[in-house]
């Protein structure tokens, strides 16, 4: 459980209870509200899967994943040193930890063909789902 100091301010979650509304406000309530595909059209087809670069596909979705995790993890990370709650062989090794782990991130986008810019996500009206660097 956390504690009343460690709780977001109301007015933040306020904002982000109203994001979430509108988000989902987006979307149809129900599966029947979503008229059925014309023309004989399956959902494979209006999805325009391409066998050739499905493995790319799932890489690129399954690193867009681990740098989001990651970016959390980095800024918890700068909260807690700022906090004061490590100590500095702590700090250290955090910080080398997540070197490493930025480094093999790159690694794997030069394997399979992708900048770290391709993880971020564009959803939309949303925006991006990764933030600046």
């Amino acid at each position: 459980m956390t504690g009343p100091a460690e709780r977001p301010p109301a007015d933040r979650l306020r904002e982000v209870a109203e994001a979430a509304h509108r988000a989902f406000s987006l979307l149809p309530a129900q599966p029947d509200d979503v008229a059925p595909p014309t023309g004989g059209r399956s959902a494979a087809r209006r999805l325009h899967t391409d066998p050739d670069t499905v493995e790319r596909d799932l890489v690129r979705l399954v690193l867009t994943i681990v740098e989001l995790l990651r970016q959390l993890m980095e800024r918890q990370a700068l909260h807690r040193v700022d906090q004061g709650d490590l100590t500095e062989e702590q700090e250290e090794r955090l910080g080398l930890t997540l070197m490493l782990l930025h480094d093999r991130m790159t690694e794997l986008c030069d394997r399979y063909g992708l900048t770290l810019e391709d993880l971020n996500l564009d959803l939309g009206p949303l925006g991006t789902l990764l933030p600046p660097p």
